[in-house]
């Protein structure tokens, strides 16, 4: 990633993170400066003091769920996505209820509490597979996040509902909070590379925002690694501080790097030090969105680690079953605890809503 104005790099970053430090917000010219800037230790610490001012240097959470991708038909066509299989193809699968009550069952015997209902986008599901599937899941006591933007604005157009229409149909069978999936970068030149088909940037904020108003909070992401300028990232971060304004319904932000899936999309290495950026810029230009959290499952156990001194207060973890990406997370409750114990940190496991257990 190249910074759009070589000049940039010769910043003195000091004073924007003093200003992020004193609680001035930070604007988009001072985004820039940080995420054109070499000097990511400056970066990291700032971002490490911002979050023990919101959250102490004790504690750092985490979580338990069950990802099931219960299709993965799709007709997205995302450049980078391995994991879907063509509508008409004999290779993919929809999960019967049947399936899909196993598997609830089985992440409630190992303690988990929630259930991240996630897949392609299948133009042949009907409503009542929704509905069937939320009511038999919440009806184990589980919580139900499921359905990005695009999963959620397909399925209204598909119904002929309004998005506010079916979100309620939804969260009578049991929805609780949908995750800010899909993304990746919301600018309309990275929409071209990655997913033409997908949701336009506002069209995902609207509806992401429709789902906010409807008392179904969750996360908002970014995915990098790719051909994104500054411009791009910058472009994104606003977009989503804009909607957190607007709704305030996005409870943390996770930044993400691509992993290689498929042959023809263009990914580059994105560098620890570029990572730990990330997340201090997050932790600073956030001021309205409470949490950070790092991915093990992606990055891996040492640069989830450091993450946690660069910004982030969580790790999300564990997660039982993940079929779209390679997984390093943690599999076991145990094995969560130890390893913030052993990060310096007070262990607390939370819900999906980050009330603490």
């Amino acid at each position: 990633m190249q910074p759009s104005d070589a000049s940039r790099n010769s910043t003195d970053i000091r004073p924007i993170l003093g200003k992020a430090l004193a609680g001035t917000r930070l604007d988009r010219s001072d985004l820039e400066a940080i995420l054109s800037s070499p000097d990511w230790t400056s970066i990291a610490a700032a971002g490490h003091a911002e979050r023990v001012r919101r959250h102490g240097d004790r504690v750092a959470t985490w979580t338990a769920f069950r990802v099931v991708n219960y299709t993965n038909f799709c007709d997205i066509d995302c450049s980078f996505c391995s994991f879907k299989d063509e509508i008409e193809s004999h290779r993919g699968y929809t999960l019967p209820l049947e399936e899909l009550e196993k598997k609830t069952l089985e992440a409630k015997e190992l303690g988990c509490d929630a259930i991240f209902f996630q897949g392609g986008v299948n133009p042949k599901l009907p409503l009542s597979y929704y509905t069937d599937a939320f009511r038999m899941i919440a009806g184990h006591g589980m919580h139900v996040r499921a359905l990005s933007p695009v999963e959620v604005f397909r399925l209204a157009q598909k119904e002929n509902l309004s998005v506010p229409a079916l979100l309620e149909v939804l969260k009578e069978a049991g929805l609780g909070s949908v995750p800010g999936a899909g993304a990746e970068i919301l600018t309309d030149r990275m929409r071209q590379v990655l997913s033409p088909k997908k949701l336009s940037w506002q069209d995902w904020c609207e509806t992401m925002g429709h789902c906010h108003r409807a008392g179904l909070p969750g996360t908002c992401n970014i995915v990098f690694g790719s051909t994104e300028t500054v411009d791009d990232l910058v472009d994104h971060f606003c977009f989503l501080r804009d909607q957190q304004d607007k709704t305030g319904g996005f409870l943390s932000f996770v930044p993400w790097v691509f992993q290689p899936q498929t042959r023809n999309f263009p990914i580059r290495h994105v560098k620890s030090w570029e990572y730990l950026r990330m997340v201090g810029a997050a932790r600073l230009f956030f001021d309205n969105i409470p949490h950070i959290e790092v991915s093990i499952m992606v990055l891996g156990r040492e640069l989830a680690e450091l993450g946690l001194y660069a910004g982030a207060d969580d790790i999300s973890s564990i997660v039982i079953e993940e079929n779209v990406l390679a997984s390093r997370g943690l599999k076991t409750m145990r094995a969560a605890e130890s390893y913030l114990r052993e990060a310096g940190f007070e262990p607390r496991r939370r819900k999906l809503s980050y009330e603490l257990y």
